[in-house]
């Protein structure tokens, strides 16, 4: 039986740890291997039909432009084809996330159960990914019991329109919900637009950069030369397993 100094030496810990919110695409994983490629394949062909004319789809330039209009307009595509065009999120999030060899696809860093047991503090998956692709993510990667919640697109729904990140009123939703203020939680992402807004808030972010390609418009704001850390990230990591070792610079 646990005396009563462990008890409060538990407290103590529990409540002065961080709340960490873990990304999942090319942060806990390589997304970029062969998930993204296949994602925006499929991407693709979903635009080309909806801005086709119901017989002939619509040309490259097109498709491209329209995604690239509203990656950046709403910080997700699919909330540009739901405004303008009519599309069911949950259709286009089916569509563009069927996979037949999922768990081939899938490259990620041994250790990460263990590193996520042994860090400090709760843990929360916050996913721009619909639910039932991220669980099947975590279940290859042996995962699904290292976090006490899974937030994916599905749920981040803000007086009843989608806002999944770099959306505030999501962020400050979540922490409604969760009973947390901003400066206990971390978000450890490869995006730097959802750093940006988490650290407005007030958040400790953590930028993890090993899965981005220089210039990558899915990892970055804008293009860059170099990974060159904004003044918005607090710790720049090469894989989350660094995470412990810079955990002082989080506190």
């Amino acid at each position: 039986m646990a005396s009563l100094d462990d008890w409060f030496e538990v407290n103590i810990i529990t409540r002065n740890s961080p709340v960490w919110l873990f990304d999942l695409d090319n942060t806990l994983h390589n997304a970029s291997h062969a998930i993204f490629p296949a994602i925006m394949a499929s991407m693709n062909v979903y635009i080309a039909n909806v801005l086709g004319d119901g017989v002939t789809p619509a040309g490259e330039d097109a498709v491209n432009a329209a995604r690239t209009l509203y990656w950046r307009r709403y910080g997700a595509t699919m909330l540009g084809l739901v405004k303008h065009h009519g599309v069911k999120a949950a259709h286009f999030l089916d569509e563009t996330h069927r996979f037949e060899r999922l768990a081939d696809m899938i490259r990620a860093e041994r250790g990460l159960r263990q590193l996520l047991r042994r860090l400090p503090g709760r843990k929360i998956l916050l996913t721009n990914a619909p639910h039932r692709y991220s669980t099947q993510v975590l279940r290859h990667l042996g995962l699904q019991r290292q976090f006490s919640h899974h937030v994916s697109v599905e749920s981040m729904v803000v007086h009843r329109q989608m806002r999944p990140k770099p959306s505030k009123l999501l962020l400050r939703k979540l922490m409604r919900r969760h009973g947390l203020t901003p400066n206990r939680c971390v978000l450890v992402e490869d995006t730097l637009a959802n750093l940006r807004s988490a650290h407005a808030l007030g958040m400790r972010t953590a930028w993890v950069t090993q899965y981005l390609e220089v210039g990558d418009a899915v990892g970055l704001a804008h293009p860059q030369k170099r990974l060159i850390r904004p003044a918005y990230v607090d710790v720049k990591v090469k894989s989350v397993r660094n995470l412990p070792a810079r955990l002082h610079h989080l506190r």
